[in-house]
């Protein structure tokens, strides 16, 4: 029989290899090893989708982690499927690339409590489901000011893919803030990736003479952009840079740095402090910004932009917030 001595030793040891192990199965449990995402179109388009895709890649390469795409992922029994194979694989973290996947994610959270899901711009929330929202107002406002200012004709026009979005009204307002006298033409094609309809309505604002173009659809921003070099208008880009289409047609471009954000949620995770809900995101954590300027806007008026976006970023007050009583 060991001493009593002994055997208190041997008990610690014990409950101290016990909480040991515990504390790294615990740290594995946050370890990013595998990490999906469901895409409604491909990897290909060259917009919204692919964001979500380099997103993934990056956080594969910062983490060592093996990734799963799904693509073409878009109904009900899709998404379900698509959340299981993930699930089997063992998915730590599985991202839904639009806002149509949070109610789904939220209805199978409970089946997957070992599974953190994440989407973009929605409202629905679970134990292990986060939404990441860009606060996209203040990115809008910022690029009609510009259109506002480069108007030569009064005649500026949003082509959006849907009436919710945030940029569509934060445009507006600052169109009118920087030119009480030009007039707002706004349509709504109300599909990501209509571009058929949103090059009619090109063509309609165009023959009403407008001359800086706003389309908030990533999928049909660029076909804007080619076609406003053609007729010689400008548009202010949408989601990436646009810059590189066309850098004297692109006034400037309104950025949601996806990717960032994506790295971000994978960071927190690590971390333990994804947090279930709604996440917002804007200028001041570098998630949303302008991109560069056309050659044909002003320098002076470039310093100007960017200095009332830093004065936003302190007060998170936009210029026309600043003297309201």
């Amino acid at each position: 029989m060991l001493p009593l001595n002994k055997i208190s030793i041997t008990i610690i040891s014990v409950i101290g290899i016990g909480l040991l192990l515990g504390t790294l199965y615990l740290f594995d449990k946050r370890n990013i090893q595998k990490v999906g995402i469901l895409l409604e179109g491909t990897t290909n388009d060259q917009s919204w989708d692919r964001r979500g895709y380099e997103g993934l890649l990056t956080i594969g390469e910062d983490f060592d982690a093996d990734i799963y795409i799904k693509e073409n992922v878009q109904s009900e029994e899709e998404i379900v499927n698509a959340v299981k194979n993930l699930a089997e694989k063992e998915a730590r973290i599985i991202f839904g690339h639009s806002y149509t996947y949070g109610r789904y994610f939220a209805d199978l959270a409970d089946q997957y409590p070992n599974t953190h899901f994440v989407y973009f711009n929605g409202g629905y929330t679970a134990d292990n489901v986060t939404s990441l929202n860009f606060d996209s107002h203040a990115m809008g406002f910022f690029g009609g000011m510009v259109a506002g200012k480069m108007t030569e004709t009064n005649e500026i026009g949003i082509i959006a893919a849907y009436e919710w979005q945030p940029e569509v009204e934060g445009f507006y307002e600052g169109v009118k803030y920087q030119n009480p006298d030009a007039t707002v033409h706004i349509n709504f094609v109300n599909d990501w990736n209509a571009r058929e309809v949103a090059l009619n309505i090109y063509g309609i604002m165009k023959n009403n003479d407008v001359d800086v173009f706003y389309p908030t659809g990533d999928s049909f921003a660029n076909d804007i952009v080619r076609h406003a070099d053609q007729d010689g208008r400008y548009v202010i880009g949408y989601v990436p840079d646009k810059i590189d289409v066309d850098e004297r047609t692109v006034l400037t471009s309104t950025i949601q740095h996806v990717d960032k954000l994506y790295v971000l949620a994978a960071e927190l995770y690590q971390k333990n402090k994804l947090t279930s809900g709604i996440m917002t995101f804007d200028f001041a954590d570098g998630a949303i910004s302008l991109g560069d300027f056309s050659p044909d806007v002003p320098d002076d008026y470039t310093q100007y932009i960017m200095d009332l976006i830093d004065e936003y970023i302190e007060t998170d007050l936009l210029p026309n917030e600043k003297y309201k009583d």
